[in-house]
């Protein structure tokens, strides 16, 4: 999603790329295209259908530009929408008139230089037009990654919440775990949208608020985290990468590979990352993503904001603490490295009414590791890295909490439902990515790296495969050209949208003509035969 991320998995994807070519010339053929993490040179457009598929359009943003398209099941673009900014990080959120929320990046945010900052949440008419532009970033925060539109209009947004050195010392984390500058921490706002660029904060949880620590006890927060699984342990989350040069970021940033904000003393400030929010209108419930503590949270919206600041209050009595957390219990001490089952997960979300598996979550896993028991189990101990989607049943009760014994960590022990490729080799993205359940049973995945979207049936049956061609012209304010390796085709979501959803209502989808552009990239260097 962002160029920073290539640093962030460059060992990961530095190790796919030796591990193909330690293959023999025959498996490296026979597999190139199965492991091609980000799509070059295979076939793009629909590669796979099926007959009685479920009537509807995939609608999803165009890399490197402001549009976000609506394509038919033949592949044929049917509608756009179109901004005025970069969506590269950009969800998109179809409302009943034919409208399209969609996040887009700020020109000239400051200080936040890295981890999926985007600084504005617009609101375009079917027609193209620009109805709400609404920018939250300054110097403090900066909207990033996701937001959820909620059924009274209101906008649920995840933020970036810069904290100083010396704050995260007294909140009692570690100072080798701080950088320079100070830690960004995760908050989470309810905008009003107000006029043509106006929004009024209508409530607010902040992280810093449900912290927990055991490292120092002269500092706030101090306790045992086994005890408090409602709590973050803040000495979890990402440590500070290897110190580098001045000399080392420029020519970093010069060459796309660090964003133009990113200091010396920002490195690692983006600890835990949150990547995805979701929102139960019956539950009134909100659920986030943290790919660096490889978990998902759920928190209670029914609070005010300053019962969201504390521990008792709102339909669960617990105020804006954790209700309920899965993937990885060892952050709360009630388990270790072997019961982890979430690694740089996206898009955790709740099945909606309607489709099956209603009120169960499900969640992209990115980078599940072969040698944990479980997914030896699932994938017969495969020898590389791949992706799986989960659907999990959580512990819910009829007043909304979530069970969990003492000592122990939240259930289920396992999924219900996992999604992998047979041959452990075609499905793999290490980051962005996503999936959602179809009101057919089927789901709609997302393998975000290649921007190829498919539907497989409950049984794993793919049914439908299409791979983006598109890509935008967007350049820097310069004038030089945005490159286009390695996130050529790139895609953080994509959603399916049932033929008969009330936005289509009275609209006409034919495909349009002529159908824009594909991209194209430059014909592949031939290798030198060896003497």
């Amino acid at each position: 999603m962002k160029k920073i991320q290539l640093i962030l998995f460059g060992f990961c994807i530095a190790g796919f790329f030796f591990s193909c070519n330690t293959k023999s010339t025959e498996e490296q053929e026979s597999s190139e295209e199965h492991r091609n993490m980000f799509g070059h040179y295979i076939q793009r457009g629909v590669t796979k259908t099926s007959e009685s598929l479920a009537d509807g359009y995939i609608m999803f943003t165009v890399p490197n530009s402001a549009l976000a398209y609506l394509v038919n099941r033949k592949g044929e673009v049917v509608h756009k929408w179109k901004g005025n900014y970069s969506v590269d990080v950009s969800v998109g959120y179809l409302m009943d008139d034919g409208s399209l929320y969609q996040c887009a990046m700020d020109p000239d945010y400051p200080v936040f230089g890295h981890g999926g900052p985007y600084g504005r949440i617009q609101k375009i008419s079917w027609e193209g037009k620009m109805l709400w532009d609404f920018e939250y970033a300054n110097r403090e925060e900066i909207v990033h990654h996701d937001i959820a539109v909620m059924p009274n209009g209101n906008i649920l947004a995840i933020a970036y919440e810069l904290e100083s050195y010396e704050d995260a010392i007294a909140m009692g984390r570690n100072p080798d775990l701080i950088p320079k500058d100070g830690p960004w921490l995760e908050k989470i706002i309810e905008i009003e949208p107000q006029g043509y660029d106006d929004g009024k904060i209508v409530w607010e949880w902040h992280l810093k608020d449900h912290l927990i620590q055991d490292f120092d006890p002269t500092k706030a927060n101090y306790g045992t985290p086994k005890d408090h699984p409602e709590l973050l342990d803040f000495n979890m989350g990402n440590p500070i990468p290897p110190a580098i040069t001045q000399d080392s970021l420029d020519i970093m940033i010069a060459n796309g590979m660090a964003e133009r904000n990113e200091t010396l003393g920002s490195r690692g400030a983006d600890i835990y990352h949150f990547n995805s929010i979701n929102y139960h209108e019956a539950l009134d419930q909100i659920v986030i993503s943290s790919p660096h503590l490889n978990e998902i949270f759920i928190i209670d919206h029914s609070t005010t904001t300053t019962e969201a600041a504390g521990h008792s209050g709102g339909k669960s009595g617990k105020g804006g603490d954790f209700l309920y957390r899965w993937g990885n219990p060892e952050n709360y001490q009630r388990g270790d490295s072997t019961d982890q089952q979430l690694f740089g997960q996206h898009d955790a979300r709740w099945i909606e009414d309607g489709k099956p598996g209603v009120g169960n979550l499900t969640v992209f896993n990115n980078h599940p590791p072969s040698e944990i028991d479980f997914f030896k189990e699932v994938m017969g101990n495969p020898s590389k890295n791949y992706s799986a989607v989960f659907e999990i049943i959580t512990p819910l009760d009829s007043k909304g909490l979530y069970h969990i014994e003492k000592d122990q960590p939240f259930a289920p022990e396992k999924p219900t439902w996992v999604y992998t490729s047979e041959d452990t080799l075609s499905f793999y993205s290490p980051f962005i990515s996503g999936a959602h359940r179809m009101q057919n049973g089927n789901t709609l995945i997302n393998e975000g790296a290649r921007g190829r979207f498919f539907e497989v049936t409950p049984a794993g049956e793919k049914v439908w495969e299409y791979l983006n061609p598109y890509r935008g012209e967007i350049r820097k304010p310069n004038g030089d050209p945005v490159n286009f390796m390695f996130l050529t085709y790139s895609q953080f979501r994509a959603t399916f949208i049932p033929a008969d959803h009330q936005a289509f209502a009275g609209k006409d989808l034919k495909p349009v003509d002529p159908q824009p552009e594909e991209f194209k990239l430059p014909p592949k260097k031939e290798k030198k035969e060896e003497e």
